[in-house]
């Protein structure tokens, strides 16, 4: 029986079995930012350590930048003091700083790829939950926290479980209007934001294969949202197109044996999975969270579930969430209103995914009473949609044109909700609180939804807007 890449890629990192059970994991590639590392810089001063392979290791700033004044030093202090220990603990330990004006500043997990640091058969790590992202290559990327990013700059290893492997194929076509952020609603929803718990996820099937790099980034980002530990796609064509003249990537012969290896990792036809889940992708509809998980969403034409309709172990969180949210069960998703609307994060905040909203909001003006933000991913995508004229077609029509950086996906910097605002999000999580206001209410959706609200001032079918 073969093998699934998981499996390959882990087995050629594997340095030892502890004796925990565990194996001893080499990580092929260390990402950090400016939240989750001054503690474990730390630790290392505190230990008398030095950093075991600072070449494997890349640093930015994101959570906690301004997107919009960026004068130093920063109006927050504690953000002023979180840039200036990564500062510091960059040039102390001798590892490269994309900083806040260096033009391949940016979200970790967008920078990561468009740089081709991110290859396939990698293993990488990342003090953020959202790691899962660089698996659209064919990595195994895991999110990890400040204990563990003392110990892979320390010994360029972690100590992790072996997972399991369920291989969702989704079948089919999508709809025009329908996009990847809709495939993985979907996939969250029917197994659940547990279902993964113990597993990587390998997305598989026609539609996964006739997707962008960006739209299986996509994907992967929220494998985490669903329990997963990772979530990779396989690489293929797509994924050596899009890695080719990156400027980390292989160069000139070394490119096409680098392409050679790549697929060598891919899973074998007869791979063993410890599960398999198919997902109908020609079902599918625009789709939008009514709750605070991301689990909790409907298509854009369905209604708010009763508790009735829902599993039992379902139904706690979704008394909690028709409290919270201020929703009633029967009621429809569409129409709901919205006071602020925000295209940007990790998952959706992408040259592809502008380009997606402009085409929604182009010649359209945002409703009056809407907040709308567009923030790159990072400042390369901001350069790329102003050569474009992006930017100009969302300015025209009302929203506000911002740098690049996490901004409200989590609100660790100065773009927040407040009170009770109602948000379009094209980001991750609904969980309470997430964009700043711990009573303030987020619906997921797609960057073409979050558009198509901001300009109708509610909860829209995209599908309508489509010419």
């Amino acid at each position: 029986m073969g093998k699934s890449l998981f499996y390959k890629v882990w087995d050629a990192h594997a340095v030892r079995e502890l004796p925990s059970g565990q194996t001893q994991l080499f990580i092929g590639l260390h990402l950090i930012h400016e939240v989750t590392s001054p503690q474990a810089f730390q630790m290392m001063r505190e230990r008398g350590l030095k950093v075991a392979y600072p070449e494997r290791t890349y640093a930015t700033v994101d959570h906690i930048v301004p997107t919009d004044i960026r004068t130093r030093p920063l109006m927050d202090a504690m953000a002023e003091e979180m840039l200036g220990a990564i500062e510091e603990n960059t040039r102390e330990f001798d590892i490269p700083l994309f900083n806040l004006h260096d033009d391949r500043q940016g979200i970790v997990h967008i920078i990561g790829p468009e740089l081709g640091l991110t290859q396939p058969g990698m293993t990488i790590a990342c003090g953020d939950s959202h790691t899962s992202t660089h698996g659209a290559f064919g990595a195994i990327a895991f999110g990890i926290g400040t204990s563990q990013v003392r110990d892979v700059l320390a010994t360029q290893c972690l100590a992790l479980h072996p997972l399991k492997v369920r291989r969702i194929e989704v079948t089919g076509s999508l709809s025009r209007g329908v996009f990847a952020k809709d495939v993985i609603l979907n996939v969250i929803r029917r197994l659940g934001v547990k279902g993964g718990v113990g597993y990587a996820y390998e997305y598989a099937g026609p539609v996964v294969d006739g997707l962008s790099m960006e739209e299986r980034m996509s994907i992967c980002n929220m494998s985490i949202e669903g329990g997963a530990r990772a979530g990779y796609v396989n690489p293929d064509k797509t994924t050596f197109d899009y890695l080719r003249g990156r400027a980390y990537s292989p160069s000139n012969g070394g490119f096409e044996r680098a392409v050679d290896w790549w697929k060598s990792m891919a899973s074998d036809t007869d791979a063993h999975y410890d599960d398999v889940f198919e997902l109908d992708g020609s079902a599918l509809e625009p789709t939008v969270t009514w709750g605070i998980t991301p689990g909790q969403g409907v298509y854009v034409s369905e209604k708010i579930p009763a508790l009735r309709d829902l599993r039992e172990d379902e139904r706690d969180v979704a008394a909690e969430a028709y409290e919270y949210m201020d929703f009633d069960a029967g009621s429809p998703i569409a129409g709901t209103p919205i006071d602020v609307a925000f295209i940007g994060s990790c998952t959706n905040g992408r040259i592809s995914d502008l380009r997606e909203a402009a085409g929604i909001v182009k010649g359209n003006r945002v409703s009056g009473n809407v907040k709308a933000l567009v923030v790159p991913g990072s400042a390369a995508v901001r350069r790329n949609a102003e050569a474009e004229g992006l930017h100009e077609i969302f300015c025209e029509a009302g929203f506000e044109w911002r740098d690049a950086g996490c901004s409200m996906c989590l609100a660790m910097n100065p773009d927040k909700l407040q009170h009770r605002q109602i948000c379009a999000s094209s980001s991750n999580r609904n969980f309470k609180g997430r964009q700043g206001s711990p009573t303030g209410r987020t619906l997921l959706m797609s960057p073409a939804m979050v558009a198509a609200a901001a300009v109708s001032g509610e909860v829209t079918d995209v599908r309508a807007m489509l010419t």
